[in-house]
């Protein structure tokens, strides 16, 4: 294998394909990142036996080739060394089928690969029956439910993100179990099948890493594996095993108290309350409801105390004191885009469930915390 081609091509999808290294690894090969150079192009493949990343690079972004091969280089070192380069065109020399010579101007490198013959094969297939959502449609999805994904293995169907997909209704959702996201997707056609799965969310993250606003992305679901199709990269993850806890009884449907408020006036109040709070565990404030008025305060017996008062609008007048997770509900209130929210809540022992007044499609719930 020898070819040369712009630095600039080479390490974005060197970047991109590295997404799927994991330092876990356990089999020398998948360390690396392998090299397929044909008449098609420079195909790269990296995987953790979870998650496989291709990308292919089209012979017109390739500036020269002499002779096709295939070969894994570490990836340890490959992204650095490209990075490291001073000039804009890069060589690659396989020499013996077992080291690659890397150079430009007056920088050499001369690194051992690994046999490609050693890595496995990875079967990437494509489905009649696909979905298509726009690049950033995808990524606000993933945006706004990723952060509540558990990070316990000993319930490891809650570190993933639950995808539903029932006629055109596309559906992510994640839990914790101490707080739960909600998005709903309108599809511009009717899916045939129903499906259920979940996705890890370690995963998840790093697609969204990958995928841009302008891009289109086909989505094809099999029964123990996922994968997505973004241009000219293939980004295939394994499904976790299980039947997600069915979050459809979570939410309530009737509220006793339902309060309206400003996004940004209620986020900096909470985001000033739990300054008092950063080095306690728990991160907990209290909102108390006189009213008109919205009382944000927390107390440290180490530092002091504040309150923050809030104008809101609320359905009824009587009192409701609660107490939540500081982090969880600044969390939360990052995912949303418009000016307004409202608050739903039926006493301090039964869910908090955050909207936007302009767009029912994301629902955020987070559980309340006792106090005494």
């Amino acid at each position: 294998m020898k070819f040369s081609i712009k630095k600039s091509i080479i390490l974005e999808q060197l970047v991109n394909v590295n997404r799927a290294i994991s330092p876990k690894n356990i089999i020398p090969i998948l360390n690396g990142i392998k090299f397929d150079l044909d008449e098609q192009g420079l195909q790269l493949t990296a995987s953790d036996s979870d998650l496989t990343i291709k990308s292919l690079i089209k012979p017109e972004d390739i500036e020269t080739v002499d002779k096709e091969g295939s070969i894994v280089i570490q990836a340890k070192y490959i992204i650095d060394i490209v990075k490291s380069m001073p000039g804009e065109i890069i060589n690659f020399e396989v020499v013996d089928g077992s080291s690659i010579i890397i150079y430009c101007n007056n920088t050499k490198y001369n690194l051992n690969c690994l046999n490609s013959n050693d890595y496995p094969q990875i079967q990437m297939e494509e489905n009649k029956n696909s979905i298509k959502l726009k690049g950033e449609d995808l990524k606000r999805m993933i945006k706004q439910t990723i952060f509540a994904v558990s990070t316990q293995e000993s319930r490891p169907l809650l570190t993933g993100v639950n995808i539903n997909i029932n006629g055109n209704i596309l559906e992510f959702i994640t839990t914790d179990s101490y707080r739960l996201a909600k998005k709903t997707f309108i599809l511009e056609e009717n899916f045939d099948e129903a499906i259920n799965i979940v996705v890890p969310g370690r995963n998840m993250n790093e697609l969204d890493k990958i995928v841009s606003d302008a891009s289109i992305v086909e989505i094809h679901v099999f029964n123990n594996k996922i994968l997505f199709k973004i241009d000219n990269i293939l980004f295939q993850s394994n499904l976790l095993n299980g039947q997600y806890p069915n979050t459809s009884n979570f939410i309530p449907k009737e509220f006793k108290y339902i309060i309206t408020t400003n996004l940004n006036n209620f986020y900096a109040s909470i985001d000033r309350a739990a300054l008092l709070t950063q080095s306690k565990e728990r991160n907990i404030v209290k909102m108390e409801a006189n009213e008109n008025k919205l009382c944000i305060s927390s107390i440290s017996s180490e530092i002091g105390k504040v309150e923050d008062y809030l104008d809101v609008e609320r359905n009824n007048d009587e009192q409701i004191v609660i107490s939540f997770s500081a982090k969880y509900m600044i969390d939360a209130l990052r995912t949303f885009e418009n000016d307004d929210i409202t608050i739903f809540m039926n006493g301090d022992s039964a869910p908090i469930v955050i909207k936007s007044n302009s767009d029912e499609s994301l629902i955020q719930l987070i559980l309340p915390i006792k106090t005494y």
